[in-house]
């Protein structure tokens, strides 16, 4: 997964992209396809819906590079927070969708069942950004506690590092972790997107 990129790199992205530049888009592609697929699958849980989600997010980049503004964060922050919208609507359209063909044209869901789903879709996708972003001492740490299902101090000894140490970064991987059931506030982006546009 790519790192967040020096902001001379996304001014020029920006400018190449409202020049049509498609060169430009390709290489957007390349760096950020990854990022946009895995959030979009991660929320939707429906691999035809993510790479729609990815077509429609560098569509909507192509078409309005303009939008993008560096002041408010990296590039891949605006492709984030693209991809997060891009997921809810279509997350609420298929609920949507499911429940007047189950309840009869012209049902709609229940609004909070609805928004239960969108802020639990929208947590998991954010934890999977926070974890993919995250240093990676502090991601090796948490992948050996909780996948290796090893403790602080078997974890000390995989990484090479003293216990103190191992406590340390998994602390700090747990509170990074922590955020992604944190409600922006309104207007906000939610954390591990970047800043709000």
């Amino acid at each position: 997964m790519a790192k967040d990129t020096a902001p001379r790199w996304d001014r020029r992205m920006q400018q190449r992209l409202a020049r049509g530049e498609a060169a430009a888009l390709g290489e957007l592609y390349d760096r950020f396809a990854a990022l946009v697929h895995s959030q979009a699958h991660r929320m939707l849980d429906d691999e035809d819906a993510a790479d729609l989600v990815t077509r429609e997010v560098f569509a909507q980049v192509w078409e309005n590079p303009e939008a993008y503004d560096p002041k408010q964060g990296s590039m891949r922050s605006w492709v984030a927070r693209l991809t997060h919208r891009q997921s809810v609507q279509r997350l609420r359209r298929a609920a949507a969708s499911s429940y007047a063909a189950e309840h009869g044209e012209g049902a709609t869901p229940d609004p909070e069942e609805l928004e239960r789903r969108v802020r639990s879709a929208t947590a998991a996708a954010r934890a999977d950004y926070i974890v993919s972003s995250m240093p990676a001492p502090l991601r090796q740490a948490l992948e050996l506690a909780y996948i290796h299902r090893r403790d602080y101090r078997q974890t000390a000894d995989d990484l090479g590092v003293t216990e103190d140490e191992a406590r340390r970064r998994l602390r700090l991987g747990l509170q990074l972790l922590s955020t992604a059931n944190a409600r922006p506030l309104e207007g906000a982006s939610p954390p591990g997107y970047g800043r709000a546009r």
